[in-house]
Formats: structure tokens, C-alpha cells, sequence
């Protein structure tokens, strides 16, 4: 009995050694700190942070102490990284880099229960009364991605109005510098260190806001610019026709060279820049004065001959610069004619505008020095239809695509397109958490990724409840945006369209699919109510605009277009009060933020469609979600929340999947197959092929010319489906899909026949 008790004892002297707490806050004094050596700036403004973060967490602001408990170790090298562990009593955060430290010390308020969005999505801390840490607590984290960001583009009805209106008052189109400094802060907050900044039309240039670059310089935030603005310049707000003549290299090929020259010199001694090369129009157009395909080509080449001879001349050695060269729309036809892009430079692909990339590095490319990266939408103006309202990319999208990326070799530069980081929210987050850490998330345990995000922002309890009801919002955004629910297109020829417009007619809808749709939606609004009775008093402004609001104004839309005129119309009023209710958040905070009808579409009219023909309508004999094969070959991935399925399958070359299925009566049949509308990972085709008994397989191409019509179809409807016809005799019958490229995703099957 003795040895026994004896044993007992060890055992929980052994488990109090290994669970011993480290306690940082002990509910009475202020937390305590030390730096090692002088902070830097972008240590300054995360301990401005941190400090602010802690004061609501504890009710006290930390303070600085020789004997502190958390020991900063600021590093001195270039590497984005940090480690966290416990040592003689303290907690130690060492940093590799100025900005790691940074990183690391928010990833402290990370630790206290501080959200990222604490200011951009109203995210209130919980009080704690006591902060502890295991003494075994170990952590290392580097970046995946050496530059990750955000592209703030198409500002015009959110970002631009509420900066100068509300948020830093100021001239119209002026997004100004307390602006930037609150996007600055999201960013480091999100890990992130690059940007390019707004410069549309209207809005005013980031070089000509006085100390705009000294403020992302003291956040660490590295400064590029977009795919028409070459070295640093904002063509649309600093280009000047009346005193500097045509933007064309043809006729003012000296001009054009001053005026990059001007940034170059300007930037010279500061760090923190990325400079874009190459040349389009003033703004999202082809190079001006060139016709032939030829012509655009010596040009090109020309431009960036030259480039590197200003870069060379005003920066430095061209091979020591960051550059990045950016084959967006017609660019990428003149790059793959051969153009001579040095190795040293970052090649930048693109998606569509849509969430699917078009082009991956080959491997040849993957062994260029300068590597490579990705331009990714998460919002988008422009044909066949904007999506500028509310952020509705199915996350299992956003995985594969990155994770595509990333496995080829692009890991050098991610940015994102938004139009508002606050709307862009989990998406955003999601994006830069993989540029962080490509291996934070997996096809499997995407749900799970979002479902602790929303357990974080509105806490477990809600958080768990809301997780299937979102589920279910992004499956059927999936199906259609919520900006696409009129089967409208824009930029078509303004001689047969109105402003290019067509309008709302016809929906591709029947009254059953209206009514399934519909009922979806009313049923995640109740689960949305319900869940908003466990989330604290003090997040009710947080919930309503990352929840409640998308929800509740996606259903109305939805009514608005597939009810009758009297519903339909009080959809339309439901819309537009929901959105001032969402520009009157925190008293008045977000006014002007939120706007329900960007670019005034038709489809936000005060309007409805009209559903498709029942008659038309085919019966159903089976359907079937591709990830219930009963076999398959290769290394599959059934990805989460991607596809209608939710659970799309993503097949490498060569592999297969295997179904089983069994007809009442010989006859013929309509055999469709669904897959995600990607692309070519390269430049090849994009094919699988349906075999039906083992029969000669018909085989399908994907691949399709940017901006043809079936293109435009495929995402808008977020789907490629491809019809046969088959005769089946009666009785039991396989189906094998394979792959014959990579970067085919499948989603669903059917069986129907003529009724």
C-alpha cells in the first residue's frame, strides 16, 4: 500500500512538474515587460497594440520592467518569423526580424483572446481576470510566403466614401493616412507585410498623401502597386495629359521615362519597395499606340529593357531590387509569344477575376530565380458581372487554388483583391493565414478552420451553431452570388445595351429549384436569430455586419428576384434598410462603408425575373455527390465547402473515380457530369474523360478562351456541367470519371430522361 500511495504521489508530482503555469496577468497588477535593445518602429507601433489590447483584456496597461515577465528579443535579419517559449519565469518572444517580433508579440494578443478584427469588425475582448501560460508552451512560425497582402481596388462605393466622409474627414477621394493606418494595423495583425494601395479613378494617390509612406514604413508594410502601374507610379491620379502628353511609349517615350524616374528618385533611400514592371494603358487597358500583336510585343520587351536601366541607375543592381512583372489579360499572350522577363523578377499569376487561376508556373519557370507569385480576386468589376456588394468565394475555392499555387512553387508574392477589407473578413483571413502558413489548413480540415474562426469571433457556443447554417449560406452562394441572382452581364455592346447593361428577364431557375432556394435561406436566417442569443451584448455590432447582414440582405436579394411583385418589392425596401442599419453600426462608425447597389446594376433595381419553363425541365433518375464514389486510383482530395457538393474532388493526372448505379428500364438517358470551372495549370488542355461499363470513354475539354461566352456562364453559375446521351439497359451499370490533365476538380453527377 505504501509503494502504491508513494507511486501516486510521484505520478502527481510528475503531472504538477509538466502542467505548471507560468501566470503573465494575475488579475491585479499590470503585465510587465522588457526589450532587449531600442524598439524599432514597426516593434513601436505593435507594442501600441499589444498595450491597447492588453489595457481591454485587463483593465490595466502594461508597463515596462527590467524584472518583466514577457521578454522581448527583437531580431535584426530579413526573415518574417518568430518563436515563443518560457524561460527562467519569463515568456519569451524572440523575433527574426523586426517585423517577426512584431508578429510575435500580437500573436500574445492572439493568446489573451484578441481578435484580429478587434477594430475593423468590432470584435470586443472578453475581460480575464488571470493570463497563464504552460511552462512546456513552445511555438516557432515562419512565412510560407515571403510577401503577402491586399490590393484595395474598385473603392468607390465602400473604402473611398466612408475614409473621407466619416473615418478621416477630409477632401472626396481622399483615402487618408488615419485610414491607411487602421489598414496597416489589420495587416500586421493578419500577418501580412505588403500592399497595394487604392488607385482608382477619383481617388487620391498613395505618394501624394503627405506621410503615407512614412506610416507603412513604421508598420513594416512593404509598398507595390498594381498590374498598370509600373515602378511605384498611379498612372489614373498622376498622370497628366495636358502636361505631360499621351501615356504612350511610341510618341513620349521620354516623358513616360521622366516620370518614373520622378518615383525612383524619390524612393531611392527609403526600403519597403516593390516595384511592378512592364507597361498597360493609363488604366485597365493595353498599351496605348501599338495595333498589331507584334508591335504590343517589341514594346513590351522595350519597356522592360528599360526599366531595368532606370531601376539600375536610381535603386541599385536590377538583380537586388524586388520586382515583379504581371501577365494580366492580354499581358499573358504577349509573355507566352516569348518575352524576355529577367530571371531575377517575380512572375505574378493571375486568377480570371473569378477565384480560378489561369496559368501556373511550368518547371521551368519554378526554377527562376526571382520565383513566382499569385493575383487573387476576392471581390471584382468587370465582365460578365461585378461582385463588388459582399465577399461570397466558397473558402474550399480560395484552398485549392492557393494550395495549387503554392505546391508549384509560387511563394514568393500573394496579394488579394478587396474592395473593403471588412467585408472581405473570413476569406481575407483565410487568404493570409495560408500565406503564412501553407499548412495552417488542409482539404479536410477547412471546416474546421472556419468553424474556430467563428468560435473566436462570437464565441463556442454560437460559433458551433452558426457553423452549418454558414455552411449551408456558402453552398448556395456557391451555386450563385448573391450579385449574380439577376442573369445580368455588364460591358456588353453599348449599341444594343443601355450603360452595356443587359437587364433582369428570365431567370435559369424553375419554380422548385425557387422554392428550395428560398426555404434554404429562411431556414439559416432562423439558426442566424438563434445563434445571435448566445453571443455576448457587447459583439451585437460585430455579428450583425459579418453575419446577420450578409444573410439576412443575400435571402432578400434572393425573394427580391423569385417572388411575386409584392414580395419582391418588400425585399427590395428590406435591402436598403438593412444597409442603413449597417451604416449606423457603433454609432456611426462604418457610415458610408456600405453600399447595396455598387455601380447602380440592374440587378439591384426594384425588380424580379421570371423563372424558367417547368415544362422543360428534365425527371430525374439519380444524383450523386462525386466524393460518394465507390472507388477510386490516385491520390485524391475531397476538398471542403467547395463545389454544390461542399465536398468537390480534386483528381491529379490519371486518376479515376468509380460509381455505382441501377435503372428501372432500358432507354436513352441524359448523363451530366459538374466540375468546378478551372484552367490549364500551364498552358496544355484541361480533360477528363466518362466511361460508362467500360465502354470507349467520351472525353471533355474544360479548357476555355478568357472571356468567351460559355466562360462567362461557367462563372457566373460557378460549375462546367457536360451533357451525353447514353442508352441503358435495365439493371445495375458503372461510371468511371478520369483525369486525363491535373487540376480537374469534380463535383456532381446525374442521370435524367426526357419525361
Amino acid at each position: 500500500m505504501k509503494q502504491l500511495l508513494a507511486l501516486f504521489l510521484c505520478l502527481l508530482t510528475c503531472v504538477s512538474a509538466t502542467a505548471a503555469d507560468l501566470t503573465w496577468f494575475d488579475g491585479q497588477h499590470p503585465i510587465t515587460y522588457c526589450l532587449t535593445s531600442q524598439p524599432s518602429p514597426v516593434l513601436q507601433s505593435a507594442l501600441a497594440m499589444w498595450k491597447a489590447d492588453m489595457q481591454q483584456v485587463t483593465g490595466l496597461t502594461p508597463v515596462h520592467d527590467p524584472h518583466a515577465t514577457i521578454q522581448l528579443i527583437e531580431g535584426k535579419g530579413e526573415e518574417d518569423g518568430f518563436s515563443i517559449y518560457c524561460k527562467n519565469g519569463r515568456i519569451v518572444v524572440e523575433g527574426f526580424s523586426p517585423r517577426g517580433t512584431a508578429f510575435g508579440l500580437l500573436e500574445l494578443s492572439r493568446m489573451a483572446g484578441v481578435s484580429p478584427w478587434i477594430w475593423w469588425g468590432d470584435i470586443v475582448p472578453e475581460r480575464k481576470a488571470r493570463l497563464t501560460i504552460d511552462t512546456s508552451y513552445e511555438t516557432e512560425q515562419h512565412a510560407s510566403v515571403q510577401y503577402r497582402g491586399i490590393f484595395l481596388n474598385d473603392e468607390d462605393w465602400s473604402l473611398r466614401p466612408w475614409s473621407y466622409q466619416t473615418n478621416d474627414p477630409g477632401p472626396k477621394g481622399r483615402i487618408g493616412v488615419q485610414t491607411y493606418k487602421r489598414i496597416f494595423q489589420l495587416l500586421l495583425r493578419l500577418r501580412a507585410n505588403t500592399i497595394w494601395p487604392a488607385m482608382h479613378e477619383g481617388t487620391t494617390a498613395f505618394f501624394n498623401l503627405p506621410g503615407a509612406k512614412a506610416m507603412a514604413d513604421s508598420f513594416g508594410i512593404v509598398i507595390g502597386t498594381s498590374h498598370c502601374e509600373p515602378l511605384l507610379r498611379n498612372n489614373v491620379g498622376e498622370w497628366d495629359i495636358a502636361q505631360r502628353g499621351r501615356f504612350n511609349y511610341r510618341t513620349n517615350r521620354q516623358a513616360v521615362q521622366s516620370y518614373w524616374a520622378e518615383r525612383l528618385q524619390e524612393v531611392s533611400h527609403s526600403k519597403n519597395n516593390l516595384f511592378t514592371i512592364g507597361m498597360r494603358g493609363i488604366h485597365d487597358s493595353s498599351m496605348e499606340g501599338y495595333k498589331t500583336e507584334q508591335e504590343k510585343f517589341d514594346a513590351l520587351q522595350q519597356v522592360i529593357d528599360d526599366q531595368q536601366q532606370l531601376l539600375s541607375q536610381y535603386i541599385g543592381n536590377p538583380s537586388q531590387v524586388t520586382q515583379v512583372f504581371v501577365p494580366y489579360k492580354e499581358v499573358l499572350q504577349l509573355y507566352e509569344r516569348g518575352l524576355h522577363v529577367p530571371d531575377y523578377v517575380t512572375l505574378m499569376w493571375c486568377d480570371d477575376n473569378y477565384g480560378y487561376m489561369t496559368r501556373y508556373s511550368s518547371p521551368a519557370e519554378q526554377l527562376r530565380s526571382g520565383g513566382s507569385g499569385i493575383y487573387y480576386h476576392l471581390s471584382y468589376w468587370g465582365r460578365p458581372h461585378d461582385y463588388l456588394w459582399l465577399c461570397t468565394t466558397q473558402p474550399g475555392l480560395i484552398y485549392n487554388e492557393l494550395r495549387e499555387a503554392y505546391n508549384r512553387q509560387a511563394r514568393k508574392l500573394w496579394i488579394a483583391n478587396v474592395h473593403d477589407p471588412k467585408v472581405a473578413g473570413y476569406q481575407l483571413e483565410l487568404f493570409l493565414d495560408m500565406a503564412w502558413d501553407i499548412n495552417s489548413v488542409s482539404a479536410t480540415t477547412l471546416g474546421q478552420h472556419y468553424s474556430r474562426w467563428l468560435c473566436r469571433q462570437f464565441g463556442t457556443e454560437a460559433g458551433q451553431r452558426l457553423f452549418l447554417a454558414m455552411h449551408t449560406f456558402y453552398r448556395l452562394c456557391g451555386e450563385r452570388r448573391p450579385e449574380f441572382m439577376g442573369w445580368t452581364q455588364v460591358e456588353l455592346d453599348k449599341s444594343k445595351y443601355h450603360r452595356g447593361l443587359s437587364t433582369v428577364g428570365t431567370l435559369a431557375l424553375t419554380t422548385d429549384e425557387a422554392v428550395l432556394r428560398l426555404d434554404s435561406f429562411e431556414h439559416i436566417k432562423t439558426i442566424v436569430a438563434e445563434a445571435k442569443t448566445l453571443v455576448r451584448p457587447e459583439l451585437s455590432n460585430a455579428y450583425y455586419a459579418a453575419i446577420v447582414y450578409p444573410v439576412t440582405a443575400t435571402a432578400a436579394m434572393n425573394r427580391k428576384m423569385l417572388c411575386d411583385s409584392t414580395a419582391s418589392h418588400q425585399a427590395y425596401l428590406e435591402i436598403q434598410e438593412l444597409t442603413r442599419q449597417y451604416n449606423e453600426l457603433a454609432h456611426g462608425k462604418w457610415k458610408g462603408i456600405m453600399d447595396a447597389a455598387p455601380r447602380r446594376l440592374p440587378v439591384f433595381d426594384d425588380c424580379r425575373g421570371s423563372l424558367a419553363n417547368d415544362s422543360l425541365k428534365r425527371v430525374l433518375v439519380t444524383k450523386r455527390d462525386m466524393c460518394e464514389f465507390e472507388r477510386h486510383t490516385g491520390n485524391i482530395q475531397a476538398v471542403e465547402m467547395l463545389g454544390r457538393s461542399m465536398r468537390a474532388v480534386a483528381l491529379p493526372k490519371d486518376a479515376t473515380l468509380t460509381f455505382s448505379f441501377h435503372v428501372d428500364s432500358s432507354a436513352e438517358y441524359m448523363l451530366t457530369t459538374v466540375l468546378i470551372p478551372t484552367h490549364p495549370v500551364d498552358d496544355g488542355l484541361l480533360r477528363y474523360s466518362v466511361s460508362i461499363d467500360r465502354q470507349e470513354p467520351v472525353i471533355f475539354n474544360l479548357k476555355e478562351p478568357f472571356r468567351s461566352e460559355q466562360w462567362k456562364l461557367n462563372v457566373l453559375s460557378g460549375q462546367v456541367a457536360n451533357d451525353q446521351t447514353i442508352h441503358l439497359s435495365k439493371g445495375k451499370h458503372t461510371l468511371t470519371i478520369k483525369a486525363l490533365d491535373d487540376h480537374i476538380v469534380c463535383d456532381q453527377w446525374m442521370l435524367t430522361k426526357a419525361p
